[in-house]
């Protein structure tokens, strides 16, 4: 099985409220077992340990299946922004910009969406007119 396939597969697992649940659930037996063993240092540092080691396997597991779903649904919007015709075809490129270019070009598409706003406010029937034409 590859890394791929077991990051999946695992972030499948952990992101169920079955899994969430047996974690509450093994939180609160270390708590009940506090007072059994007297809050020592040794009952502290297995639940410490215990979670960063899980939090730390977690990061990677999770952000490689973030990856891999974020590189999915750019070739997809990529291929919507291809076959759309009137599409700006320097669109596809955008994760190749540095921070101010793409600050710039938000800047650019958040007055866009004022001005339509703006428009439909105006005439509420703007814009089934301009998607009729």
């Amino acid at each position: 099985m590859t890394f791929n396939e077991l990051s999946a597969k695992f972030s499948n697992w952990a992101g169920q409220a079955r899994t969430f649940q047996l974690a509450v659930a093994g939180i609160i037996l270390w708590a009940i077992t506090g007072p059994i063993f007297h809050y020592n240092a040794t009952w502290q540092l297995i639940i410490n340990t215990s979670m960063t080691i899980i939090t730390l396997l977690m990061v990677f597991l999770i952000q490689n299946t973030q990856n891999r779903d974020n590189v999915a649904l750019h070739i997809k919007l990529d291929e919507l922004l291809r076959v759309t015709q009137g599409a700006q075809d320097r669109l596809l490129y955008l994760e190749n910009l540095d921070a101010s270019e793409l600050k710039a070009l938000r800047k650019k598409y958040e007055e866009i969406g004022k001005e339509a706003s703006a428009l439909k406010r105006r005439d509420p029937e703007a814009e089934e007119k301009t998607e009729q034409a």
